[in-house]
């Protein structure tokens, strides 16, 4: 019997063996960069069939290269697919593209998006992700819930709700980005950092909708950003509460002449005011008036602004390795 014991012990002692080696070694007969051409002249014509065939929870980071074209199909990259990069011939002509809409069948908000990313980790470079499904209500570009995610020198097209920054304690990036829409086309809990982009508002409505949770000290924060407007644009709003401990914050930003002169709006609820924080420092342009501001928001002082590094934000405080963000 003790034998016997021994050598089922053995066994599963040599599967736990192999299973583990299977996993973890070898990594060099994986793959880990591809090619999606629309062409026909990379490994891909689509650029989900190169996310699905991926390795779940790669050994090292994957990098998708995506030739210019016009990528008309609805993408996803799973909570499993980490440490993905996307990176586009240029942001002009590499385009994601689909025209999904709440209320277009049983489809709801977050069901509309064009690209959604949930792998942690997930860089993307020179990519346009637009919903191409016009003013019909909300209708998602972008749907991110990944933490650490950064995205560099891309573009946002949409209207109503044009990206959606998910997952209550995700942290993400966008740098050198143009983003525009309609309304509350900036939106959903994360903690998120705009730094030199250009926020085109193309109506009569709120850039943000933020519902930070109430345990966290920053929601979004644009840096050194320019706001711009069209011609059918003579009131934008900065933003409104979607939950109570909302927070948004500009900092040295430039303001178009079209910004509401209260800048803030509770969302026809006066309850908001008293928990939602919604704040600005050292702004420019004709749009910037601190004195005429909704008397529940706040104008920053020196040394309150000075918390809002990308440091505090985005990273680990004790850290004194590269972080993240860092390109």
């Amino acid at each position: 019997m003790k034998n016997r014991f021994r050598f089922q012990f053995v066994l599963l002692l040599l599967f736990m063996t192999q299973l583990f080696v299977g996993q973890t070694a070898n990594p060099e007969k994986y793959k880990y960069q591809f090619v999606v051409a629309k062409d026909g002249s990379g490994e891909f014509k689509y650029i989900q069939d190169a996310i699905d065939a991926m390795r779940k929870f790669p050994l090292a980071p994957i990098t998708l290269y995506i030739k210019n074209g016009v990528y008309n199909e609805k993408i996803e990259l799973s909570a499993n697919n980490t440490d993905v990069t996307f990176i586009g011939e240029s942001v002009d002509k590499t385009i994601i593209t689909y025209n999904d809409y709440s209320g277009r069948g049983k489809m709801g908000t977050f069901d509309s998006y064009t690209a959604k990313i949930s792998g942690n980790r997930f860089r993307a470079e020179n990519i346009t992700f637009a919903n191409s499904a016009g003013r019909v209500g909300q209708a998602v570009a972008l749907y991110v819930d990944a933490d650490k995610a950064v995205f560099k020198n891309c573009k946002f097209l949409g209207n109503q709700d044009t990206i959606y920054n998910g997952g209550e304690y995700s942290r993400q990036f966008f740098v050198d980005c143009h983003i525009e829409g309609t309304t509350d086309f900036i939106f959903g809990p994360a903690t998120v950092v705009f730094k030199n982009c250009i926020i085109f508002g193309k109506t009569n409505s709120y850039i943000t909708a933020p519902n930070t949770p109430k345990d966290k000290e920053f929601g979004f924060v644009f840096l050194d950003c320019k706001v711009i407007v069209n011609e059918e644009v003579d009131k934008l709003y900065l933003g409104r509460p979607w939950r109570a401990w909302a927070k948004s914050v500009f900092i040295k930003c430039e303001l178009p002449k079209q910004t509401a002169v209260e800048g803030w709006d509770n969302w026809g609820n006066a309850e908001n005011e008293k928990t939602a924080y919604f704040a600005e420092y050292e702004c420019t342009g004709e749009g910037f008036k601190p004195k005429e501001r909704a008397a529940w928001t706040h104008q920053l002082k020196k040394s309150e602004a000075e918390k809002y590094t990308l440091k505090n934000i985005l990273g680990n405080v004790k850290s004194t390795e590269k972080e993240w963000y860092e390109l």
